[in-house]
């Protein structure tokens, strides 16, 4: 992993568990093993702003406005603008739900290509078929990356072959990234499992949801459960921002890629949709 950002995930490990008592500089510096300067130098270089002002973003009251925003998820989409960091993520991906044929062991398997990059938040895969990527997924800990296809598709071909659509996916984590062409995504899913990941491409960035917003956007209250399921099970990490789903109390909740992961990508996303962050002030 990134060594940068394994040091920037200690330090939001740490601001998380400590951000009642306002720790110093110093503090979180050691907790991420560096200096004072040092740490403060990397970690404006990642998020944009300091590490003090990066904690603001991190509060459970700036948590609970995101979360209570009045405008809906589309409402959303016709005051956003296809520039800079006011983007949406449905401006850009487009799902395409793959057919049971398309995966299972009958007729000409499906082919599946992977490759391995740097991100903000540490390694990740990205795989796709030849009609799209079908997995993004963080790497942690020593299992290979063809042992997270492999579990997700058995019988498929799988081959380690960096593809463009790869890179040009990628450029999705690049601040203010306004040439990036249509990012289709070729997943594996139940019909309601595509229709909760349609949906959450449409949540802003800085903008938080529950998945009961959720379950009432898709005309569904009653599957609240079911819609926490589906989250759990997005094959495509950051695109379909699944991070952008925490409980109604506000607080950041649990996620597959790690929590420390996903308050990264909620204040990284913050910090971007900010008049600070956007007027430099």
């Amino acid at each position: 992993m990134n060594r940068d950002y394994q040091r920037i995930e200690n330090a939001i490990s740490y601001l998380v568990e400590n951000a009642s008592h306002q720790p110093s500089l110093k503090d979180v510096a050691s907790s991420a093993d560096l200096s004072p300067h040092h740490f403060q130098r990397i970690f404006t270089e990642w998020a944009g702003v300091s590490p003090k002002t990066f904690l603001r973003y991190l509060t459970l009251q700036s948590s609970k406005k995101a979360l209570t925003n009045e405008a809906t998820l589309f409402d959303a989409a016709n005051e956003a603008s296809l520039s800079g960091t006011g983007r949406l993520h449905d401006h850009f991906v487009t799902i395409e739900g793959m057919r049971p044929e398309e995966y299972k062991n009958s007729g000409r398997p499906l082919t599946i290509r992977y490759s391995v990059h740097e991100s903000p938040f540490g390694d990740v895969m990205v795989a796709s078929t030849s009609r799209g990527i079908c997995k993004i997924s963080f790497l942690d800990g020593n299992r290979k990356p063809e042992d997270l296809l492999i579990d997700q598709f058995p019988n498929a071909g799988i081959k380690e072959h960096a593809v463009p659509e790869h890179d040009e996916a990628l450029q999705l984590f690049n601040n203010g990234a306004t040439d990036v062409q249509s990012v289709r995504l070729h997943v594996k899913g139940t019909p309601f499992q595509i229709t909760v990941w349609d949906t959450l491409l449409r949540i802003p960035e800085g903008d938080l949801r529950s998945c009961s917003d959720v379950a009432k956007e898709i005309k569904n209250p009653k599957a609240v459960r079911a819609v926490g399921s589906a989250v759990g099970k997005n094959p495509v990490a950051f695109f379909i921002p699944c991070h952008r789903i925490v409980p109604v109390n506000g607080k950041f909740g649990n996620y597959r890629w790690g929590i420390e992961r996903k308050v990264a990508m909620i204040g990284w996303e913050a910090v971007r949709t900010s008049k600070e962050f956007r007027t430099g002030e």
